[in-house]
Protein backbone atom coordinates (compact mmCIF):
# COMPACT_ATOMS: atom_id res chain seq x y z
CA UNK A 1 0.00 0.00 0.00
CA UNK A 2 1.24 3.67 -0.58
CA UNK A 3 1.65 4.39 3.39
CA UNK A 4 1.93 7.98 2.41
CA UNK A 5 -1.69 8.08 1.88
CA UNK A 6 -2.85 6.14 5.02
CA UNK A 7 -0.15 9.01 6.72
CA UNK A 8 -2.53 11.07 5.21
CA UNK A 9 -5.36 9.79 6.25
CA UNK A 10 -4.25 9.90 9.77
CA UNK A 11 -3.11 13.05 9.79
CA UNK A 12 -7.06 14.02 8.83
CA UNK A 13 -8.28 12.06 12.12
CA UNK A 14 -6.93 15.13 14.27
CA UNK A 15 -9.62 17.17 12.77
CA UNK A 16 -11.71 14.53 13.29
CA UNK A 17 -12.52 13.45 9.52
CA UNK A 18 -12.18 9.26 9.57
CA UNK A 19 -14.16 8.75 6.35
CA UNK A 20 -13.02 10.04 3.03
CA UNK A 21 -14.48 9.62 -0.41
CA UNK A 22 -11.26 9.23 -1.74
CA UNK A 23 -8.24 9.46 0.36
CA UNK A 24 -6.13 11.10 -2.74
CA UNK A 25 -8.77 13.89 -3.16
CA UNK A 26 -8.05 15.17 0.68
CA UNK A 27 -5.12 17.75 1.14
CA UNK A 28 -1.85 16.65 1.64
CA UNK A 29 0.23 16.82 4.46
CA UNK A 30 4.31 17.30 3.62
CA UNK A 31 5.05 14.37 6.05
CA UNK A 32 2.87 12.31 5.14
CA UNK A 33 4.80 9.08 3.94
CA UNK A 34 7.06 9.60 7.39
CA UNK A 35 3.44 9.37 9.03
CA UNK A 36 2.33 6.54 7.37
CA UNK A 37 4.80 4.02 8.16
CA UNK A 38 5.55 5.18 11.77
CA UNK A 39 1.81 4.56 11.84
CA UNK A 40 2.13 1.11 10.49
CA UNK A 41 5.19 -0.21 12.78
CA UNK A 42 3.01 1.61 15.83
CA UNK A 43 0.16 -0.36 14.90
CA UNK A 44 2.28 -3.46 14.59
CA UNK A 45 3.71 -2.84 18.00
CA UNK A 46 0.63 -2.34 19.13
CA UNK A 47 -0.78 -5.97 18.07
CA UNK A 48 2.35 -7.33 19.15
CA UNK A 49 1.63 -6.16 22.72
CA UNK A 50 -1.82 -7.53 22.75
CA UNK A 51 -0.98 -10.66 21.55
CA UNK A 52 1.63 -11.34 24.53
CA UNK A 53 -1.08 -9.78 26.82
CA UNK A 54 -3.97 -11.94 25.63
CA UNK A 55 -1.67 -15.61 24.89
CA UNK A 56 -0.01 -15.03 28.42
CA UNK A 57 3.28 -15.66 29.89
CA UNK A 58 3.22 -19.35 29.20
CA UNK A 59 3.17 -18.74 25.48
CA UNK A 60 6.01 -16.19 25.94
CA UNK A 61 7.39 -19.24 27.46
CA UNK A 62 6.82 -22.22 24.62
CA UNK A 63 5.18 -20.07 21.61
CA UNK A 64 3.42 -21.52 19.08
CA UNK A 65 2.19 -20.44 15.88
CA UNK A 66 -1.36 -20.60 16.06
CA UNK A 67 -2.15 -17.56 18.72
CA UNK A 68 0.10 -15.23 15.97
CA UNK A 69 -2.08 -16.11 13.09
CA UNK A 70 -5.34 -15.88 14.64
CA UNK A 71 -3.76 -12.20 15.47
CA UNK A 72 -2.71 -11.65 12.01
CA UNK A 73 -6.11 -13.04 10.36
CA UNK A 74 -8.12 -11.14 12.84
CA UNK A 75 -6.28 -7.64 12.13
CA UNK A 76 -6.98 -7.84 8.85
CA UNK A 77 -10.38 -6.80 9.93
CA UNK A 78 -8.84 -3.26 11.16
CA UNK A 79 -8.11 -2.53 7.31
CA UNK A 80 -11.06 -4.67 5.90
CA UNK A 81 -13.44 -2.47 8.16
CA UNK A 82 -12.00 0.79 9.08
CA UNK A 83 -8.60 2.21 7.35
CA UNK A 84 -10.37 0.65 3.70
CA UNK A 85 -13.22 2.44 4.18
CA UNK A 86 -12.07 5.83 5.70
CA UNK A 87 -10.01 5.99 2.55
CA UNK A 88 -12.66 5.92 -0.14
CA UNK A 89 -11.72 2.08 -0.52
CA UNK A 90 -15.05 0.90 0.66
CA UNK A 91 -15.63 -2.29 3.01
CA UNK A 92 -12.50 -4.43 2.37
CA UNK A 93 -11.52 -2.58 -0.55
CA UNK A 94 -15.03 -3.10 -2.62
CA UNK A 95 -14.57 -0.25 -4.61
CA UNK A 96 -11.31 -1.19 -5.96
CA UNK A 97 -11.12 -2.20 -9.51
CA UNK A 98 -8.98 -5.61 -7.66
CA UNK A 99 -10.87 -6.25 -4.12
CA UNK A 100 -10.41 -9.50 -4.61
CA UNK A 101 -6.59 -9.61 -5.33
CA UNK A 102 -6.06 -6.66 -2.74
CA UNK A 103 -7.67 -9.19 0.10
CA UNK A 104 -5.60 -11.88 -0.54
CA UNK A 105 -2.85 -9.61 -0.01
CA UNK A 106 -4.08 -8.88 3.06
CA UNK A 107 -4.21 -12.22 4.11
CA UNK A 108 -0.75 -13.13 2.99
CA UNK A 109 0.70 -9.92 4.80
CA UNK A 110 -0.74 -10.59 7.95
CA UNK A 111 0.13 -13.91 8.00
CA UNK A 112 3.75 -13.08 7.40
CA UNK A 113 3.10 -10.53 9.96
CA UNK A 114 2.22 -13.52 11.98
CA UNK A 115 5.38 -15.42 11.33
CA UNK A 116 7.30 -12.37 12.16
CA UNK A 117 4.85 -12.56 15.61
CA UNK A 118 6.18 -15.58 15.88
CA UNK A 119 9.52 -15.49 15.22
CA UNK A 120 10.10 -12.76 17.46
CA UNK A 121 8.52 -14.76 20.71
CA UNK A 122 10.80 -17.71 20.12
CA UNK A 123 13.93 -15.53 20.12
CA UNK A 124 13.37 -13.27 23.05
CA UNK A 125 11.72 -16.70 25.49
Amino acid sequence: PNWGLVGRWVWHLRDGKVFHDDIGEAAPYAHESALGWAFHYFVGIVYGIVLAVLAGAAWLAAPTFLPAFILGIVTVGAGWFLLAPGMGAGWAASKRPNPMQIRALNLVSHTVFALGLFGTALLIR
